[in-house]
């Protein structure tokens, strides 16, 4: 029988809630988040080249730009809380979300640079892609960016997404057309990616400066080579 059933199907939107990782917390982004995040986007200018808005030049300009995300019915977003610091660090998003058709994307992402390249960063990502597979089950995730942003497409492939193609000219961006990439990961191919962001995550693998031992692309390469062995025909 196919898992997949032939009667028609809604899944659960996002809800605006907090989810508590071990490095982590997201809070459903609000103008409680305006002083943090002032703070946190100072000196900030290239973080925000390849979004649609932003950079705020005031403070009320960023009052209003979180006014407009945060009352978004369509797409939930949520304000990134590092344990390290205690301190939002940024913001991002479930948006594009088609719950007739199990397909969801992880997008509309501004990490200050103080939360870019952190282990809070990689378990932000994991913490939605997670909810969004495991606890509502949809069976596809997707990472949209320009196809010009050489630091998207590296995080694309690092968590572990499939790039799927690119659409010429399909976004204009602060007055320029921009080609659009397409990745996704789907519900077959996440428990994989799952289980190697998770082992990154660990204690384990962190020595004692902060630096991983081993790198995700590493951990899961490891993962994929392991395969069952075939039983020996009987005699």
């Amino acid at each position: 029988m196919s898992k997949y059933p032939q009667a028609v199907r809604r899944w659960p939107f996002p809800e605006r809630c907090v989810h508590r990782g071990s490095h982590v917390t997201l809070e459903p982004l609000g103008q409680d988040h305006l002083h943090e995040l002032w703070e946190a986007a100072a000196d900030a200018e290239a973080s925000w080249s390849f979004l649609r808005y932003g950079p705020p030049a005031t403070i009320e300009a960023l009052s209003a730009l979180l006014t407009d995300l945060s009352s978004r019915d369509d797409q939930p977003f949520w304000a990134v809380r590092p344990d390290s610091s205690g301190r939002v660090e940024g913001w991002l998003s479930l948006c594009d979300v088609y719950p007739a058709d199990a397909a969801i994307e992880i997008g509309s992402i501004w990490f200050s640079p103080r939360l870019q390249r952190s282990r809070a960063a990689t378990e932000t990502i994991y913490l939605l892609i997670r909810h969004a597979m495991d606890d509502l089950g949809y069976r596809r995730m997707v990472w949209r960016c320009a196809a010009s942003n050489a630091a998207s497409l590296r995080a694309a492939g690092r968590y572990g997404f499939r790039q799927e193609g690119v659409w010429r000219r399909a976004a204009i961006v602060k007055g320029a057309p921009r080609d659009v990439a397409w990745h996704s990961i789907l519900d077959d191919e996440w428990p994989l990616h799952r289980e190697a962001i998770e082992a990154w995550l660990s204690d384990d693998n962190f020595l004692s400066d902060g630096r991983p031992r081993a790198s995700l692309d590493d951990i899961r390469a490891s993962r994929q080579s392991i395969a069952p062995t075939e039983a020996a025909p009987a005699n």
